[in-house]
């Protein structure tokens, strides 16, 4: 099942292992981050991000990879849906 993104979506961000951005500050790398969807590129597969890192900083990212439930994870940088979210949706589809 796929979760459409739209604008204000919150997701979870996380962030590429070797990024060069010393200012983003994830304490702990298997602790995602949050995310409010600023942007959905085309059918919704990249969407663009504000992120807010484990200092309570806020970032942008581009062009990020939206991974829907049981899609593989890509090497850098990603996000992907909330357990809740997840479940929420099915439930919506299984009221149809």
């Amino acid at each position: 099942m796929k979760i459409q993104p739209t604008i204000g979506r919150v997701v979870w961000f996380t962030p590429s292992s070797n990024s060069a951005d010393a200012r983003f500050t994830a304490a702990d790398p298997k602790q995602k981050c949050a995310a409010i969807v600023a942007y959905v590129w085309g059918e919704g597969e990249m969407v663009n991000l504000h992120v807010i890192d484990h200092n309570g900083n806020g970032h942008s990212r581009t062009s990020v990879p939206l991974i829907q439930e049981n899609e593989p994870k890509p090497e850098g940088y990603y996000c992907e849906w909330m357990p809740y979210q997840i479940g929420q949706a099915k439930a919506n589809e299984e009221r149809k």
